[in-house]
């Protein structure tokens, strides 16, 4: 049975701040080294990270060194997830391998702005849960439409509906990456407009806008017009699943949401 990135992963709210859209497509390099407090840390580096001390510069070892436990551990999930977005890979490897990517960042932007709450860790075991996956050849487990999580909520259903339509017809293989950051972007949009108000998430909507936008016109290039309207008239069923659901009073508990059957 399919399981979720967050199964194993406990929320609590309320928390703040937002995805930021340049971290999401941000490289490597640009991970932060602010540490995580250590009562929160539960990546183990020693099970991401090789032994480099006879390749390392004097100046990369010492901010190794420097580096804590939690930030090494971020910071060799993303090289490892890099063998998953190559082109060889699999489209269910290349789509879940930027969702962990998208989650690291977010975990290593929460850090970096000093936050007391628990989801920087959160965010960085959903992503292990992912690099896991993969490394054992499970990502079939994984779900591909994740309910939304209780430090979330479902805003914008427009943008919900536009996603879920596209997973369910076989978007990701024409957008993994754009697919896989719209949805983290929307979760932590919602999260911030919940805990700081409308104008803190929506440049995050936005992001999440664009890269629909993107995933949505790569979908319809690559496919017929008979296609093209199956796509549009399920868009309009989610929107209608979903659009109920839309939280009016800014108060995240999550949300189940419900797959639409195509027959």
């Amino acid at each position: 049975m399919p399981y979720s990135a967050f199964t194993a992963v406990p929320y609590k709210k309320p928390l703040c701040a937002a995805l930021s859209a340049v971290l999401l497509l941000s490289t490597i390099s640009c991970v932060s080294t602010t540490s995580i407090s250590p009562k929160n840390a539960t990546l183990n580096a020693t099970d991401y990270c090789l032994i480099r001390k006879n390749t390392d510069t004097t100046s990369q070892a010492t901010d190794y060194t420097a580096q804590s436990v939690q930030q090494r551990a971020m910071n060799c999930m993303l090289n490892e997830l890099q063998v998953y977005q190559q082109k060889d890979m699999t489209t269910r490897q290349k789509y879940f391998a930027y969702k962990a990517q998208a989650w690291l960042n977010y975990a290593t932007h929460k850090d970096s702005m000093n936050s007391r709450s628990d989801t920087a860790v959160q965010a960085a075991q959903a992503a292990e849960t992912i690099l896991q996956a993969l490394k054992n050849n499970q990502e079939q487990a994984l779900e591909l439409i994740e309910d939304i999580p209780s430090t979330s909520t479902l805003m914008r259903p427009d943008l919900w509906a536009t996603l879920n339509a596209l997973k369910d017809s076989g978007g990701i293989v024409n957008a993994p990456r754009e697919i896989a950051f719209s949805e983290v972007a929307l979760i932590w949009a919602a999260t911030d407009q919940c805990e700081r108000g409308v104008k803190s998430s929506n440049s995050h909507f936005r992001m999440a806008d664009r890269w629909l936008e993107q995933a949505r016109e790569a979908f319809v290039n690559a496919h017929d017009s008979k296609t093209n309207v199956t796509l549009q008239a399920l868009i309009v069923r989610y929107y209608e699943e979903y659009a109920p659901l839309d939280s009016s009073d800014d108060t995240c508990n999550g949300q189940v949401l419900a797959t639409i059957d195509k027959k």
